[in-house]
């Protein structure tokens, strides 16, 4: 008697990512960070971090879009950056940072980045750097993120606009009470319809 074939999984590649943040306050730091979740509207959710790459042809989509087709409960594959402080005016700052190739059908880098003291802007553009560096590497490109600002951009667009790169950042100071402060950035990744259907 012949044994019947396994089936095999389809990958689990996501067809659509979406970006959001938030920050929560809390007299207790894991509380704050559900709070967090809660702010960025994502609590609802059993998320799992992955590392960093962006899916080639994923769709960028709005975050009223993503969360659309997903269901409480469900493990949501994403990348997450926070950071939390219960220091009275501290500043804090999460962002992810994404760099996309032009061309969809090669893959994208998504970097993480935390700091203190930093302005959401200065947190935001140092991860978009980041993540452009990283994707620069693969494709032959020398994008040093110690360089003036212009001339990485211009690296960015050269020869034929080969990145594209942005980023979610959620910057905040520490509550003045000390209690504890969080704010993050994630980008969750929406898989396919079959994948779904798969996982029930």
């Amino acid at each position: 008697m012949l044994t019947p074939p396994i089936p095999i999984p389809s990958p689990l590649i996501a067809e659509k990512v979406f970006l959001t943040r938030g920050v929560g306050v809390h007299k207790r730091k894991l509380a704050s960070f559900e709070m967090a979740l809660r702010n960025a509207n994502i609590a609802e959710f059993n998320l799992v971090r992955v590392s960093s790459i962006y899916p080639p042809r994923a769709q960028l989509v709005s975050k009223n879009e993503g969360l659309k087709v997903l269901k409480p409960g469900q493990v949501v594959f994403c990348v997450i950056s926070d950071a939390a402080t219960d220091e009275p005016a501290r500043r804090i700052a999460a962002s992810v940072g994404i760099a996309r190739p032009v061309d969809r059908t090669r893959y994208g880098y998504l970097s993480e980045h935390h700091s203190f003291g930093e302005t959401g802007k200065q947190a935001g553009d140092f991860s978009e750097d980041l993540a452009a560096e990283m994707l620069g590497s693969t494709m032959g490109l020398d994008i040093n993120i110690d360089k003036a600002w212009d001339e990485r951009k211009g690296i960015y667009r050269f020869p034929k606009n080969i990145i594209k790169t942005q980023n979610i950042t959620a910057s905040a100071t520490g509550d003045l009470r000390g209690l504890w402060t969080t704010c993050l950035a994630a980008c969750l990744f929406v898989m396919s319809s079959k994948n779904a259907n798969k996982n029930g």
